[in-house]
């Protein structure tokens, strides 16, 4: 049970920083706080469920979605998180940036990226971006938006 509590709040630091989309980390330190309905954790099947509105905040960042399901190795192999998946109108906010999707899928190895699929979207402002799939490499700071759309309204002034 510690290991999969550190491995937890582990993806939800990796969560929040890295969907910021390269917001920079201003405090390690500040705790992250996941409420949901309820959660259940299978050790046969090996993953952690939380249930019904599920708020998953850090900082200025909050992720909601239905549902989120995290998967995880045994812990004689380290009880790594495999993926992690958020169903169920996930939106994750920060400032002004919105992405909405039906799902949201992370997948720690090889790439660290963060597949949004059903019909996600990427609010800034009046700014709007959409696709049939938006795929975030985290590492490279990077996003795919396959059968994309580009609605720019405004633009950021540097003065």
């Amino acid at each position: 049970m510690y290991i999969l509590r550190n491995s937890l709040i582990f993806f939800c630091l990796i969560l929040f920083v890295s969907l910021g989309f390269s917001e920079v980390k201003k405090d390690t330190n500040e705790p992250i706080v996941i409420t949901s309905q309820s959660l259940i954790n299978d050790n046969k099947a090996k993953t952690a469920t939380f249930d019904g509105n599920v708020i998953a905040k850090k900082g200025e960042v909050t992720l909601n979605a239905n549902k989120m399901i995290v998967y995880y190795e045994e812990e004689e192999k380290g009880g790594n998180i495999k993926k992690i998946e958020a169903v169920g109108n996930v939106k994750l906010q920060k400032a002004e940036r919105l992405i909405t999707a039906h799902k949201a899928t992370y997948f720690p190895e090889p790439d660290e990226k963060v597949i949004f699929s059903g019909e996600p979207r990427v609010t800034e402002g009046k700014n709007l971006i959409t696709g049939e799939k938006i795929t975030y490499f985290l590492k490279d700071d990077k996003a795919v938006v396959e059968k994309s759309k580009v609605y720019l309204k405004e633009r950021k002034s540097n003065r």
